[in-house]
């Protein structure tokens, strides 16, 4: 029995694998081709900052492994002499020929350039440097070298001071600003400074939670000790949005990301109403409402809920809900509808016009959620499954080539882009509770953030300045 399972697992593993091999590629990653390697041997601290370097090596190591654009040469083949600094580099010597006139290997005199890029390292790029404390605050000395350069004068790329407080916070706020930079190289961004919120029903009741990019610093941010829902954050980071029963009927509320404090929202007098996403600009809300009487239906408004228009044809019999903007070009929707019967994904213009029909008609398909690029959705989908066991697709708009990203693992909802374009939040139910998820882009380095009570409705927020 033992055996058969193992078969059958190996059997599903080997076919997920020919499956994602046989999809289009239409993530588009940031880099081209095969992913460049990189070697990142720990970092020593001198003196006080030697407590920390377990924290900065590790959030280094994982800052760049979870970027997604590098393959991680190793540890355990690096060399035994690791730099610390770009004077620690010595050109080997040349040895005498063998009295057969043989050339001999060089001989080393301390850390070189091949030691990375040759075998079994195999590296283009190695990052070192080390840390110290001076004048009460953490500096970090950090290189990045193209080490298959010939020369160390030609192969450095970085080579900088980063400043931060004599803690395991400034070791990790350091690592962090060397990692960004380091990416910053290969056209990719630091999530770091970036917010994930969330609904949580942790404390007994469904509130609206923060955490950061990485799940750390998890922080209830409403406490209206009712059902609490629907999140969605302006893209200035100034304001959320969310619907709340604290009154009786569903209304929206909305709060300031600077103060905390509520900021004023007229609702519609109707049995729901819920917040859907803001425009580019930050100065108008999508929202769905049953203010016209019968079905929910997608509405525009202020961001104060003034001038309220309406984004649903008029007298249509069909629930419309979730429509999410364009972030590119603040010009079209995609939303979820139930004209045709099931839940679909459409997209429109802003103005309700040009309805078109994404999805294919099969299943349930619902959460749509824009890339940065304005170009692919994610989307969660019950195609090949019956209703309610969904998984995450992505799909170009314009040709509607499909990815999927998720394979049985749990009922998986609500996917939102990154501000990187590079990774994937979502809610998954892979047990007894909902929990939060990350994942690249293309369904690698899937990394639970929560863990207490259930845990859903995701969204990452684009703004970095928090």
């Amino acid at each position: 029995m033992k055996r058969a399972l193992v078969a059958t697992a190996a059997a599903l593993l080997a076919a997920s694998a020919y499956l994602i091999a046989q999809q289009p590629d239409i993530f588009g990653r940031v880099k081209g081709g095969e992913s460049p390697t990189i070697a990142i041997p720990d970092f020593r601290g001198s003196g006080g900052a030697e407590q920390f370097m377990g924290v900065f090596n590790s959030t280094l190591w994982n800052e760049i492994q979870q970027s997604g654009l590098f393959k991680m040469a190793p540890k355990s083949m690096y060399p035994l002499q690791a730099p610390q600094q770009p004077s620690d580099f010595k050109r080997p010597e040349a040895a005498a020929p063998s009295r057969r006139g043989r050339p001999a290997a060089p001989v080393s005199r301390g850390p070189w350039l091949t030691d990375w890029s040759s075998p079994p390292v195999s590296a283009q790029w190695l990052a070192f440097g080390y840390t110290a404390v001076q004048n009460d605050q953490l500096v970090l000395f950090g290189w990045l070298y193209n080490v298959t350069q010939p020369d160390p004068s030609t192969a450095q790329v970085i080579g900088k001071l980063y400043f931060g407080p004599v803690s395991a916070e400034g070791a990790k706020k350091v690592a962090r600003e060397f990692a960004a930079d380091i990416l910053q190289q290969f056209g990719g961004k630091s999530l770091a400074g970036t917010k994930i919120y969330f609904v949580s029903d942790r404390t007994g009741h469904k509130e609206i939670w923060s955490m950061d990019y990485d799940g750390s610093n998890q922080k209830q941010l409403t406490n209206y000790r009712s059902i609490t829902t629907f999140p969605c954050v302006s893209p200035d980071g100034t304001r959320i949005a969310f619907t709340t029963y604290y009154q009786g009927n569903p209304k929206i509320f909305v709060h300031s990301l600077e103060s905390g404090r509520k900021l004023p929202f007229y609702n519609q007098a109707a049995s729901m109403n819920a917040p859907s996403d803001f425009t580019p600009d930050s100065k108008q809300l999508l929202l769905y409402s049953t203010a016209g009487g019968g079905f929910a239906h997608l509405y525009i408004a202020n961001i104060d809920g003034s001038n309220l228009r309406p984004l649903s044809a008029p007298g249509l019999r069909a629930i419309e809900v979730e429509a999410k903007v364009n972030p590119k070009t603040g010009a079209d929707v995609v939303f979820v509808s139930g004209r045709g019967g099931m839940p679909q994904i459409y997209r429109m213009n802003i103005d309700g016009a040009d309805v078109v029909r994404l999805t294919d008609g099969e299943g349930e398909a619902v959460n749509p959620s824009w890339h940065p690029d304005g170009q692919k959705i994610a989307f969660a989908w019950t195609r090949g499954f019956e209703p309610g066991n969904y998984n995450i697709f992505i799909m170009d708009v314009a040709t509607r080539a499909l990815v999927q990203l998720t394979h049985g693992a749990g009922r998986n909802e609500n996917p939102v882009w990154a501000p990187d374009g590079q990774h994937l939040v979502f809610s998954s139910k892979r047990g007894r509770t909902i929990q939060i998820f990350t994942m690249l882009a293309d369904g690698t380095q899937v990394k639970q953030l929560t863990s207490q009570g259930n845990n859903e409705k995701p969204v990452w927020s684009r703004a970095s300045n928090f």
